[in-house]
C-alpha cells in the first residue's frame, strides 16, 4: 500500500495524516513518522500498516492521558476509564497510565491525600472521607496513609459545634439536628456523642 500524501491534521496537534492508495486514511504521531520513515510514494506492507496503527494508537492515547491529567488531577483508575470511553484499548490506556507513572506525572498515593485534605477542609468525617476515595477510584491500600492528611475526628467536630452554636445552649431539637448533620458528614455516633459530652451536652445512645 502506497503513501500518496502526508498532511498534518488542522484539528489535532501532533497529528499527520496518510492518505493512502486506494483513498484509506490513516493517522500517526511525529513519532511514527520517523520511526517508520513514513514519506510520500513509501509502499507499506500490510504487517506494517497494522504496526503503524498499533504505534499510532499507543502515541495517540499517551498524548490524550497527558492532557487529562494536566487539566484534573485523577486516580489511575478513572484516567484508564475516560481513555476507554474515548477509544483507546485496555492495553493502550494501561501502557499510557504505566507511563505517566513512570515520569512521575500520576501518583495515586499523592491523589489520595489530596482527595482526603480537599475534603476534610470542607469538614467531612472518616466515614464520608473514605466513601470519597471509593468514588475517585483509589485502591484500598492507599486509604489508611491518605487518611492521616485528615485533622483529629474531634477537633473537626468540636470547631463544626463551635461554629454553629456560638455559645449558645442547644435543645434537644437542635441537637438531634446537628448529630444527624455530623453523621451525615462521616462521622461515628460515638466520636459525635463525645463532641457533646464535651460542651456538656449528653445525649442518649441510638
Amino acid at each position: 500500500m502506497r503513501i500518496e500524501r502526508l498532511e498534518r491534521s488542522k484539528h489535532k496537534k501532533g497529528r499527520i495524516l496518510l492518505f493512502m492508495e486506494g483513498g484509506e486514511l490513516l493517522k500517526a504521531t511525529e513519532q511514527e513518522l520517523l520511526e517508520f520513515d513514513l514519506r510520500p510514494g513509501r509502499e507499506l506492507q500490510e504487517e506494517e500498516c497494522a504496526a503503524l496503527r498499533r504505534a499510532a494508537g499507543v502515541s495517540d492515547t499517551k498524548a490524550r492521558a497527558a492532557e487529562l491529567i494536566g487539566s484534573r488531577a485523577m486516580s489511575r483508575r478513572d484516567l484508564m476509564r475516560k481513555l476507554q470511553e474515548k477509544g483507546a484499548t485496555e492495553a493502550e490506556a494501561r501502557y499510557a497510565a504505566e507511563w505517566l507513572e513512570a515520569i512521575g506525572a500520576m501518583d495515586d498515593g499523592a491523589y489520595a491525600a489530596m482527595v482526603v485534605r480537599h475534603y476534610a477542609a470542607m469538614g467531612y468525617g472518616p466515614g464520608r472521607l473514605r466513601d470519597k476515595l471509593y468514588e475517585k477510584g483509589v485502591p484500598r491500600e492507599l486509604w489508611d496513609a491518605a487518611l492521616e492528611e485528615s485533622p483529629p475526628a474531634e477537633e473537626q467536630i468540636d470547631r463544626f459545634l463551635r461554629q454553629k452554636l456560638r455559645g449558645r445552649p442547644v435543645d434537644e431539637k437542635e441537637k438531634k439536628r446537628l448529630c444527624d448533620a455530623l453523621v451525615r458528614r462521616g462521622y461515628s455516633w460515638g466520636e459525635v456523642r463525645s463532641a457533646f459530652g464535651r460542651l456538656g451536652a449528653e445525649i442518649e445512645d441510638e
